[in-house]
Formats: C-alpha cells, sequence, structure tokens
C-alpha cells in the first residue's frame, strides 16, 4: 500500500505548490480575480486526493502547503480529515465552472462543479463511517446526527446527499439509455458521454497515461488476439458472490453480466474464438471455477473466473494495451441516482424512482428499494468501477464470511500505514489492529 499513499500524497505536493504559486500571484496583481478561480479548482482537486487517503487510511496528516516541514506533519484524526475535505469542497464550489468535466475542450479533465458536487454526495454518503474515529468496535455515529450546510440550509447528511445529487441532475447529466448508451459510457472514444461527469483523459500520445485493470483481468492469449503482445497478465476476476448476484448460469441472469464481464470462450477481433497457445484449444472462462488457493496441477486455474469486459478493447491502444483512448470513468450519473435512492431509504424516505432508472434502462425488471436491493444493485451497475470496498463498508458487511475466507476483523476496514512511512516521519503512529 506504500506505492497507493505515496501516489495520492505526491498528487497532494503538487497541488499544494500550484496554490502556494497562485498565492504569491494573488498577492503580487490583486485585482486579477482569475488566480482565486485557479486556487479554487486546486484546492478542490487536493480535497479528492485527501477524500480517497481518508476512505483508505482514515487517519493521514493534513499537509497545506509546499513549505510545510516535515517535523511539522502531524497526523489528523480520521474526523479531522473528513472536515477537511469537507471544508475544502464546500469554500472552492462557489467559484467552480458549470462546464462538463467529460466533454472535450477548454474543462476537459478538470475540476468542475459538478464533479464536486459528486464528492461532496459521496462524503455525505460515508459520513458515518469517515466521522467514526473507532471503527474496530462496530459502534457508528447517527448520520441524522451529522450536519451539512448546502447553499444557506443545514441538512442531515442524508438530506445533503438528495442536494448534491439534485445538484448534478440539474446541471444536465442523465443515464445514456438502453444496453448501448450503457457500454458507450466505456468506448474507445467516450468523451462528452452525458452519463460521465468526472473522468481520467486517456490517449496514447498525449497523455502517457495508463491504464492495466483490463491488462490485469485478461489472459495472456486474449491480449495476443487484440495485437497487444503480452497484454494480459490474467489475473483478476470476479467472485464467486458477484456471479450469483448476477445470476450467472441461470435463465434469466442480469442483463449487464456480458456487458461487464468475460464468460465462457472468448472472441478476438477477427469474430473467432481466442485459441490458447499452449494447448492449441479454445480459451474459455470458468466464472465458477475461483479459488482462494489452487493446487498446481488444477488445470482450471489459468482460466478461472470471470473477467473484465466493461472497457472496449481499443485496437490502437499502446504499450502491450495500457495506454488506450478510453477516458477512464470515475464518477457517473447513475452511481448520482443510486446514491440518492439510498439516501432517501436510509432518511425514511422511498428511492423506488432512482433505482427504477438504473435498471430501465437495461431492460432489467423492477426490484422494490430497499438497503439490501440498492447495494446489489451497486454491484450490478458499478462493477469494476471502483467502490465496492466502500460501499460493504458502509452497509457492515465488508468482513462478512465469503466463498474460501471466513469472517474478518473490523480493524481490516482501514488499510495499514506503511513502516516505511512510519520511520521516515516519527510523528504518525499505525493504525489500529496492524503490528506497528
Amino acid at each position: 500500500m506504500i506505492a497507493t499513499w505515496d501516489y495520492l500524497y505526491g498528487f497532494i505536493v503538487q497541488c499544494n505548490q500550484s496554490i502556494d504559486k497562485l498565492e504569491s500571484l494573488k498577492e503580487a496583481d490583486p485585482s486579477n480575480p482569475y488566480y482565486e478561480v485557479y486556487q479554487s479548482e486546486v484546492r478542490a482537486l487536493r480535497a479528492m486526493y485527501y477524500f480517497y487517503l481518508l476512505d483508505m487510511y482514515a487517519r493521514v496528516p493534513i499537509v497545506e502547503s509546499s513549505l510545510t516541514q516535515m517535523k511539522d506533519v502531524k497526523q489528523a484524526t480520521r474526523t479531522e480529515v473528513f472536515n477537511f475535505v469537507k471544508k475544502e469542497l464546500e469554500e472552492s464550489i462557489p467559484l467552480l465552472e458549470d462546464e462538463k468535466s467529460a466533454d472535450p475542450g477548454e474543462y476537459y479533465g478538470r475540476m468542475t462543479k459538478a464533479a464536486a458536487y459528486f464528492l461532496m454526495a459521496k462524503l455525505a454518503l460515508n459520513a458515518e463511517v469517515y466521522t467514526d474515529d473507532d471503527w474496530t468496535d462496530n459502534v457508528r455515529p447517527d448520520g441524522k446526527n451529522i450536519k451539512f450546510k448546502v447553499g444557506d440550509t443545514e441538512m442531515n447528511c442524508w438530506e445533503a446527499v438528495v442536494a448534491y445529487s439534485d445538484l448534478i441532475t440539474n446541471s444536465g447529466y442523465a443515464l445514456n439509455q438502453g444496453t448501448d448508451g450503457f457500454l458507450s459510457n466505456f468506448a474507445v472514444n467516450n468523451e462528452g458521454s452525458q452519463e460521465n461527469i468526472f473522468v481520467i483523459p486517456m490517449d496514447p500520445s498525449l497523455y502517457k497515461a495508463r491504464n492495466m485493470y483490463l491488462v490485469r483481468s485478461r489472459h495472456y492469449d486474449v491480449g495476443k488476439a487484440y495485437g497487444f503482445g503480452n497484454g494480459g497478465w490474467n489475473g483478476s476476476s470476479a467472485t464467486i458472490e458477484a456471479m450469483r448476484a448476477f445470476g450467472y448460469g441461470t435463465a434469466n441472469p442480469d442483463p449487464r453480466l456480458d456487458l461487464t464481464y468475460y464468460t465462457g470462450k472468448v472472441k478476438g477481433p477477427d469474430g473467432k474464438y481466442v485459441i490458447l497457445s499452449e494447448t492449441g484449444e479454445e480459451l474459455e472462462y470458468l466464472p465458477m471455477a475461483v479459488k482462494l488457493m489452487f493446487d498446481k496441477s488444477d488445470t482450471s486455474m489459468k482460466m478461472a473466473g470471470a473477467r473484465m469486459y466493461k472497457y472496449e478493447a481499443d485496437a490502437t491502444a499502446t504499450e502491450d494495451g495500457q495506454c488506450p483512448h478510453n477516458d477512464w470513468v470515475l464518477f457517473r450519473y447513475a452511481d448520482v441516482l443510486l446514491m440518492r435512492a439510498e439516501a432517501l431509504i436510509r432518511d425514511g424516505k422511498s428511492g423506488q424512482a432512482d433505482l427504477d432508472q438504473v435498471r430501465n434502462r437495461v431492460g432489467a425488471p423492477q426490484v422494490t428499494a430497499t438497503l439490501d436491493n440498492i447495494l446489489k444493485e451497486r454491484l450490478l451497475e458499478l462493477a469494476w468501477e471502483g467502490w465496492r470496498r466502500q460501499d460493504l463498508i458502509r452497509f457492515k458487511k465488508f468482513n462478512d464470511a465469503i466463498t474460501d475466507r471466513p469472517k474478518t476483523e473490523a480493524y481490516l476496514q482501514v488499510f495499514p500505514i506503511h513502516t516505511n512511512t512510519l520511520a521516515v516521519n516519527t510523528n504518525l503512529s499505525q493504525n489500529p489492529g496492524y503490528k506497528k
């Protein structure tokens, strides 16, 4: 986890350098209104990186200037980090632009109002978790007692989720309709999707950003079939629980099963089945053959598990398929609808209309909007999009036993701080439950 910690703080350092530079420019030219606007954009971006640190590590240092010395870097409580992220976003939003960040143009890939609204909705949705300074005792604050101020109105955290979701809806975001609309969010040319709110712009020649998720999941020979050289690591796959949720092997699986996973035999871009280079047989993924540990003699090991399909394979990708044109989707509108549905239910109201929108889009039958069904829907709709761990923690199911893994301890909801990081800064202490 040290790579993740260093990655996030690396961007925070860059944000702090930019904020400090803009502050000096503002002092030299106080009549120029743009410096404060640019500062707000960078502050909101920095808040996003702190949001991820809050979510994963809970107790982290808050560093607001590039001039801060290591000896002055102190560890904040989880609640303090939560309040910092909240404050930074609230103070930045009024100066952010209304433009759509996923549309090509001046604000493409930049922090705009809708992206900040989305982060505020996530912050409010998880407020019970993020204000819990002792996550090992299984007792959390009550969301109805956690207050947000949206505009001039004070609200509890569930009301705030709804309010920020409404602001995103009113900003012109909507679902792309049909199964083709679902997949268009992840197409090679997915710029300008009316559903995508915030993306990582990807272009093999312009940005050199890498997306290794497809590469990690697909078999070596699938990568070769698409001309990606060694563009397949034959790694990450779906869990047995995910396959059951999608109804794999049943008469009526969820319509998103084949939009999300490779299952069974796989065809290459030429329309022919991919051939295993080792045996000359047709490659066939085995979704229910996943195991925690495989015996070396188990021939199903290399084909076990459903693999990631959601992002369209880009035939023009470089670096063995790791540098495609598909923008990587971080925030999208379907998530907003499901956040709002969940918040309404937690606040004693109905989330049926929002849940229906998400399911109707792909032709899935109606189900009652309960919290259990919302959690399941978040898997069906948002698989591979990076929210499942957070969702399971919020629903108090992260530590439950699953196939081949017994129930785990509550302290594992938060990642450990790497020993190398602790050695560099003695002001930091290890998170509860882990060895120092």
